[in-house]
């Protein structure tokens, strides 16, 4: 393969959405991988000669993430987050004619269900890590939560 027909390639791939693809011939091992959060070009490797990758992007998206959740715990005094332990879709009752697991300033008990998160069609019970008092619900019913989003906050006394 010519370097026109790798990069011929590589944009066909760009283009096609596909995340990898290995192609191994005779004459030529190609590996052609992307990250489809990095909005950077494809990573290609030809004949197992590594080509580095950018790797910048998620460390700057997880330290706002951090940074963001040091003031609430600061302001908020000593409450204890309960965290999305996956991704999926958030639901604060088990169908929409029930009433909520949990709501602002209920009582929350330990290994009881406050939240369902959906996930490929599966539904996940969410249980209180701890037992106190609901002070805010961090996220709207029916939107999209990240793995470690803070949902709730309790206070634990």
């Amino acid at each position: 393969m010519k370097s026109k027909e790798i990069r011929d390639l590589i944009d066909f791939i760009s283009q096609s959405g596909l995340n990898e693809v290995n192609i191994e011939t005779e004459e030529i091992k190609l590996s052609v991988k992307r990250d489809p959060e990095v909005t950077a070009a494809p990573v290609a490797q030809v004949q197992a000669q590594p080509v580095a990758a950018p790797a910048p992007a998620p460390a700057t998206e997880d330290a706002p993430a951090a940074a963001a959740d040091k003031p609430a715990d600061s302001a908020e005094g000593n409450y204890v987050t309960i965290k999305s332990p996956m991704i999926g879709t958030f639901y604060r009752s088990p169908n929409p004619e029930s009433d909520p697991y949990a709501s602002v300033g209920g009582t929350i008990e330990k290994g009881k269900p406050v939240c369902i998160i959906e996930a490929m069609k599966l539904f996940n019970e969410i249980e209180a890590d701890v037992s106190g008092t609901l002070v805010k619900i961090l996220v709207d019913d029916a939107s999209p939560v990240e793995y470690d989003q803070p949902l709730f906050l309790v206070d634990p006394s």
